[in-house]
């Protein structure tokens, strides 16, 4: 993601997601062709620069609670690709593939320490386009790699 703050820092500013529909990489679907090579750019939305965020829980939960913060986990193993509901507490990888949204963290009703995750995969998967991961666990750079590059933009 830091890649992608740096290219955006040195542009204008982000379209909008109808100037630039989501294509899927293995379908080739999407909801609509891109009209053109440029936009409208959405107000508030140039990045000046970006936050990397320290690889530990503590600063990961002190960071979410400013804002969302994006993470690289992997995602091509089959515990996370069919997840549907839970605290995901499987080991699942660390070799990243993906990119998502922490944006949020809490305790299941049975005790387990999660982080809430924003996913692209549409709302039919997981928990309504989410997941939960487990926070705290055994894994050192956190389930699936989400505490191996935890980052934020900075928007002027």
């Amino acid at each position: 993601m830091d890649q992608a703050f740096i290219w955006e820092s040195a542009n204008d500013g982000l379209c909008s997601l109808k100037d630039y529909p989501y294509t899927s990489g293995k379908t080739g679907a999407t909801g609509k062709s891109c009209l053109s090579s440029s936009c409208q750019v959405v107000p508030g939305s140039r990045v000046e620069s970006h936050t990397d965020v320290l690889s530990t829980d503590h600063a990961l939960m002190a960071a979410i609670v400013q804002q969302p913060v994006s993470v690289a986990i992997e995602a091509d193993q089959s515990t996370f690709q069919f997840y549907s509901s839970g605290v995901m507490t499987q080991p699942c990888g660390t070799n990243l593939d993906h990119g998502v949204l922490a944006v949020g963290y809490g305790t299941s009703e049975d005790g387990i320490d999660y982080y809430k995750i924003k996913n692209s995969w549409g709302s039919t998967w997981g928990e309504e386009g989410y997941i939960r991961l487990e926070r705290g666990g055994s894994q050192e750079r956190g389930q699936c790699g989400i505490l191996s590059t935890p980052s934020y933009p900075n928007m002027v």
